[in-house]
């Protein structure tokens, strides 16, 4: 207990944040387990607001935060490809998706839950190997994904007429 709040004193005293103490983790994680850097992984997945908790395990909160983001892309996807129960504008913004446009988001969505797979392995068996691994395949996995759901996202922003599909009463955005 002594030891600990010595290390916080040094701490407090050598004016460092808790997000710096959390780089100066990471960055010995990064060495041994051959990590993206802090700042690509920052950037992409938001690691940064591990910094808040506090863990022994901070390679398994970095792939819980980008388990998060990918859940959410996941998410996205499936309301773009089965939009059974989606918001309205989902169907107006669907007419400027093409049938190429489709098969590309059915690719990442099956790319997407296969991860989610994964997530649900490293929760039920912790394994820091496993886990780093889990990162950099994520990594750059996130780098494609990204890509194409940028190319697909401004051609609805270009394409996408909200006003024009709910203006008078029109029901028009199911066709």
């Amino acid at each position: 207990m002594e030891e600990i709040e010595n290390h916080e004193i040094v701490d407090i005293e050598l004016n460092k944040s808790d997000l710096d103490i959390l780089k100066e983790s990471y960055s010995e994680l990064e060495k041994n387990y051959n990590l993206p850097s802090f700042d690509k992984l920052n950037e992409d997945f938001g690691i940064e607001k591990i910094h808040q908790d506090e863990t022994e395990f901070l390679i398994r909160e970095i792939r819980r935060s980008i388990g998060e983001k990918f859940s959410g892309y996941l998410r996205f996807i499936e309301t773009m490809i089965q939009p059974t129960n989606a918001q309205m504008f989902v169907f107006s913004m669907l007419k400027s998706i093409s049938a190429e446009e489709k098969k590309i988001l059915r690719s990442w969505y099956m790319r997407l839950a296969k991860k989610e797979i994964e997530i649900i392995e490293l929760d039920l068996k912790y394994s820091v190997e496993l886990e780093a691994e889990f990162i950099r395949s994520s990594y750059d996995l996130w780098q494609e994904v990204r890509e194409d759901l940028l190319k697909i996202i401004k051609k609805i922003k270009d394409d996408w007429s909200f006003e024009g599909n709910f203006q008078n009463g029109s029901r028009n955005y199911f066709g």
